[in-house]
């Protein structure tokens, strides 16, 4: 299935090659979100996710920015800021579409091809794998407008690159460029701007030929809060489903023939 056409809340959404490719398109508000954006976008998240279809979960945005969070230029008079229980509904939203990032099952990669501005930039850190455009930058805004990181950023971050180096990057709302990324592990590569759709798909490519059951099972068993008794009972259980699936052994054989395994799905 392919659904290449960009409804009118600003989501796009493609499946092709056992790729979803989710594209963040409001132009006008230099992609920024309100709530009928944030919510399609989940739905599309969870669309990917229940696709037996797909594979890889690439989110990128049209034109020169990735997202900007959400929509400052009415925030005063949103009906989500009116009280407490209705500004953590909001929240709720947003954490909703990073906790679909983070722990669904299927792998994410984020395809930074500019600015990715607050929530926009938590987007992107949720992500499981990142390539950016040399161009592109990252930015914790919060304390720049006088809000924390409410959506997940103040505990993705520093998992991603270290306590202290996060502490300068949210405090300070600078700027983390694409070089910078790069230096710091943040992305898998920095590429010229007309490179990053076919960098990204690459990687997609590249990781949705392999057997589906070891890339969830791998990306469920990354867990940096775990002790290493809770991580080898759990390894314990992915493994022996890795074992008995038909993949492990089609991808046994090929290896010892010296020949890709031949995986039912999508290949390029």
């Amino acid at each position: 299935m392919a659904d290449d056409e960009t409804r009118s809340d600003g989501i796009a959404y493609e499946v092709s090659e056992g790729r979803a490719e989710i594209t963040l398109n409001r132009p006008a508000t230099y992609k920024t979100f309100d709530g009928d954006m944030l919510a399609a976008l989940n739905e599309r998240l969870l669309d990917a996710r229940a696709d037996d279809d797909v594979y890889v979960i690439l989110l990128t945005g049209r034109g020169d920015g990735f997202c900007s969070g959400t929509d400052v230029s009415n925030m005063d008079g949103r009906e989500d800021r009116k009280n407490a229980a209705t500004y953590g509904a909001h929240l709720w939203a947003v954490r909703y579409v990073n906790r679909q990032l983070l722990f669904g099952e299927k792998p994410t990669i984020a395809a930074v091809n500019g600015p990715a501005v607050g929530a926009g930039c938590d987007f992107a850190l949720s992500c499981d794998l990142r390539v950016m455009a040399e161009d592109a930058f990252l930015r914790e805004q919060f304390v720049n407008v006088g809000l924390v990181p409410g959506d997940g950023g103040a505990w993705t971050l520093p998992r991603l690159i270290g306590e202290s180096k996060a502490k300068e990057c949210l405090l300070t709302g600078r700027d983390i460029t694409a070089a910078d990324a790069e230096d710091l592990g943040l992305v898998v590569d920095a590429v010229p701007d007309d490179e990053l759709m076919r960098t990204a798909r690459e990687l997609a490519d590249e990781i949705r030929v392999k057997p589906a059951t070891a890339v969830r099972n791998t990306k469920v068993l990354v867990d940096t809060t775990r002790s290493f008794a809770e991580y080898c009972t759990a390894a314990h259980e992915k493994q022996w489903e890795c074992v008995t699936d038909p993949e492990h052994r089609a991808a046994v054989e090929a290896v010892g023939d010296g020949r890709r395994p031949e995986l039912s799905r999508p290949r390029s």
